[in-house]
């Protein structure tokens, strides 16, 4: 009888404990917000997937494009070792903020699972705990970065003649990290609505400006890599401002008030349930990085440059795969609070099927193109040597890690986020850090093509490993499901 009536409030677009809006003023706001979502749970996948999958791809390669701005302009006009200061920081960066980006998957899966099964209250008070979380994560992050800047840079091995412009850097971009939060934890809100193409007109609008200033800060008043740093916080607080300003002006459980963030404890414990896994796997995915890029700074600034620049260009492939990793999150977890079984295995080859075409077409594509592309990061002939051999080996087989992270995603969008993080602590970073630590210090393996090699054989291992635990959490599932329909 429950399902009966949530199939009947989504044909008639009401929901529980709400009546329909009266008047034209009423269904006016009512449509307007209706337009950005997306129902998941009917009609076809790969159409709706597509059309919630190619606008984060659009944001991601908008975010890419005007972080290559920020390396463009100060390889050309502050000189290489402000490029691989830049550069040099990526890691870390990410190792930082990875932990915080867990907890809004947590937020975007009980978001998507509350939206799904139309329980309007539980979706807010999800939004106001996420929202006062991505402060609290932002404020966190600050301190940390700017207070552990130059101690954490130095045990990466930082280069000397590089370190105190990536210190410079390192403090100024942390400075924006609450808006980078928000920004996050309020982009996975919609996500889990479906509403993926307002956060990108957000992005566009602040990349302007950050492109904008970047000329006028590094080539105008010759800022080096401060310029880029302040450049970045102003547009991150431009996003920030206008995703929290569209929250609070949504309609239904998705709406912000201010006044009322606070943490509920329930909704609490089921995102960092769900969050915190995630976030460990993202922070062990970042450490094996930050090993690995301390193990390229030891072969110096020409190599960190051209790996640099490589892993700038090898974004743009991720973040088109990485678009279907979100689209296994978000409809498995609407369908899963739907009560939508049977679709849910469709929904993982699907997204399956899309990342291995995205993953192969772009992947070889950007190495193909790879000179001309290194080219426009630096005008070393050197630099672009040295970033050719990294895009040789990782570009090529990018296709394995976007296959894998699809299959964590449908594996979070169940419910299930620690046994993606073991599998993952163990099939990738465990086998990198064994490498790094064992055959890379031997004379023979120790190339930059061995080190980079670590890449595809740990996705091989560990994408069958996932497959292997989807098909078992599957099947179990099936059954408990089973027995609550006799």
């Amino acid at each position: 009888m429950l399902r009966d009536r949530r199939e009947q409030n989504a044909m008639t677009g009401t929901q529980p404990g709400h009546t329909q809006a009266k008047g034209a003023k009423g269904a006016k706001k009512q449509g307007t917000g209706a337009a950005w979502q997306m129902d998941m749970c009917s009609g076809s996948v790969l159409g709706k997937m597509l059309l919630f999958a190619l606008p984060l791809m659009c944001s991601g390669i908008l975010q890419l494009l005007f972080n290559a701005a920020d390396i463009i302009v100060v390889g050309r006009f502050a000189g290489d070792n402000s490029l691989a200061a830049v550069g040099s920081n990526t890691a870390l960066i990410n190792l930082m903020t990875n932990f915080f980006m867990g907890l809004s998957i947590g937020a975007n899966v009980l978001a998507a699972h509350f939206y799904g099964a139309r329980q309007e209250r539980d979706l807010g008070d999800t939004v106001h705990t996420a929202m006062l979380l991505s402060i609290g994560s932002g404020i966190l992050l600050t301190l940390m970065g700017c207070i552990g800047a130059r101690e954490i840079l130095i045990l990466m091995k930082t280069p000397s003649d590089l370190l105190e412009l990536a210190v410079i850097y390192l403090r100024i971009y942390f400075l924006g990290m609450t808006a980078t939060m928000i920004y996050n934890f309020g982009s996975a809100i919609l996500r889990a609505v479906g509403d993926t193409r307002r956060p990108l007109f957000y992005l566009l609008a602040a990349g302007v400006v950050n492109v904008v200033l970047n000329l006028i800060f590094v080539i105008g008043l010759r800022m080096d890599v401060a310029g880029v740093g302040i450049a970045t916080v102003i547009s991150q607080c431009i996003s920030a401002g206008l995703i929290f300003r569209c929250l609070t002006k949504a309609e239904g459980g998705i709406r912000l008030i201010p006044r009322r963030m606070r943490i509920h404890k329930d909704k609490l414990i089921r995102i960092l349930k769900i969050g915190m896994p995630a976030s460990f796997q993202g922070i062990l995915f970042s450490f094996s990085n930050v090993i690995i890029q301390s193990s390229v700074n030891s072969f110096g600034p020409v190599v960190v440059a051209g790996n640099s620049a490589a892993a700038n260009i090898e974004g743009f492939v991720y973040v088109a795969m990485n678009a279907f990793y979100q689209a296994a999150i978000s409809f498995t977890g609407q369908n899963l609070g739907a009560a939508k079984y049977e679709r849910i295995n469709r929904i993982l080859y699907t997204a399956l099927l899309c990342v291995i075409v995205v993953g192969l077409t772009l992947g070889n594509g950007v190495v193909f193109l790879g000179r001309g592309l290194l080219s426009l990061y630096t005008g070393s002939e050197m630099v672009v040597e040295a970033g050719l051999k990294r895009m040789a080996v990782v570009c090529r087989t990018y296709v394995l890690c976007g296959m894998m992270e699809v299959v964590v995603g449908s594996l979070r969008g169940l419910g299930h986020s620690v046994l993606p993080m073991i599998v993952s602590l163990i099939g990738a970073c465990g086998l990198r850090l064994l490498w790094i630590f064992t055959f890379f210090r031997l004379e023979a393996f120790h190339t930059t093509t061995s080190l980079y090699l670590t890449y595809p054989v740990s996705w091989i291992l560990t994408v069958t490993a996932h497959l292997i635990c989807f098909a078992v959490i599957r099947r179990k599932m099936e059954k408990v499901w089973g027995s609550r329909t006799e």
